[in-house]
């Protein structure tokens, strides 16, 4: 099999921001990883965000790691074990659970076993196969309804996103937040990338038998939004348009919706007005 990328970007949801995602790729795998705001100050790397930080130090590592005889368990336990200590050289021991770096990821390869999709949390690939088919994959099993509530019921108590459009700085909506963020990498959280090495365990890997050609559009949950939160395709139209035309199109349609048709956030509802926004789009031959 042979992989080639047509086409990639990665845009911070503020013109001249801190991006928190991160993509990237080699000979035989493609990969997004989206860092996780951070909810409390930074730790490792000021001015850097400690979200910005785990991206690309993950980054990194899979770009050099993600070769076909590896096993991903074992490159996601040993990035997270290296974070881990230099997470510890700058932070308390007891520093609070939720400051905790943490991010997605979604990652296609080309193994000696075959093609594989792996993610941990909630960043995305679309799979459209040689026969027409298409599949989702995520590493997030439960989806993200209940992001788009919990970010209702916020913007419903502020009236809208505030100035700095943010949604998640009141004091009701940031300690529900925080909770659930200590929760990661637990038996009864959301298994993440970042510094717990036993996160390995938990990567959600599919060896799917996929008729060739296919092609994968691999993305981080503010790409996705165009079609979970925004709705603007199907995932056919995605990935047709994505094929046709290029990523920026899509990435412009997403920013549009953000910035000038519902910038308060109240007809989609939303944590932040805009989210970092990456995807790259690969095909896969055999």
């Amino acid at each position: 099999m042979r992989l080639e990328v047509l086409d990639s970007l990665s845009d911070p949801a503020k013109p001249g921001g801190e991006n928190e995602d991160r993509i990237g790729w080699n000979a035989s795998a493609a990969f997004v990883i989206d860092g996780a705001t951070s909810l409390g100050d930074p730790v490792v790397a000021p001015p850097a965000s400690d979200a910005a930080w785990i991206a690309e130090w993950a980054r990194e590592r899979m770009a050099a790691g993600l070769a076909p005889d590896r096993s991903l368990r074992e490159i996601v336990r040993d990035l997270s074990a290296a974070a881990r200590a230099q997470f510890f050289a700058s932070a308390a021991p007891d520093v609070e659970r939720y400051r905790h770096p943490s991010a997605s990821f979604q990652s296609l390869r080309l193994t000696e076993a075959g093609l594989e999709i792996a993610g941990l949390g909630d960043c995305t690939l679309f799979l459209r196969d040689g026969a027409g088919s298409l599949t989702r994959y995520s590493g997030l099993r439960a989806g993200r309804s209940g992001e788009q509530s919990g970010a209702r019921m916020a913007l419903n108590r502020m009236g809208g996103l505030n100035a700095a459009g943010e949604g998640f700085r009141d004091a009701e909506t940031l300690a529900a937040l925080r909770a659930s963020r200590a929760r990661h990498n637990t038996a009864g959280g959301v298994w993440t990338l970042g510094i717990h090495p036993e996160a390995g365990e938990h990567v959600r890997i599919e060896m799917p038998e996929a008729p060739m050609p296919a092609l994968g559009l691999l993305c981080s949950d503010g790409f996705a939004d165009i079609l979970d939160n925004y709705a603007l395709h199907t995932t056919a139209g995605l990935m047709d348009r994505a094929e046709r035309n290029g990523l920026a199109p899509l990435l412009a349609e997403i920013r549009r919706i953000e910035r000038d048709i519902d910038p308060n956030g109240l007809q989609f509802p939303r944590y932040k007005r805009s989210d970092d926004a990456s995807a790259v789009l690969v095909r896969v031959s055999g």
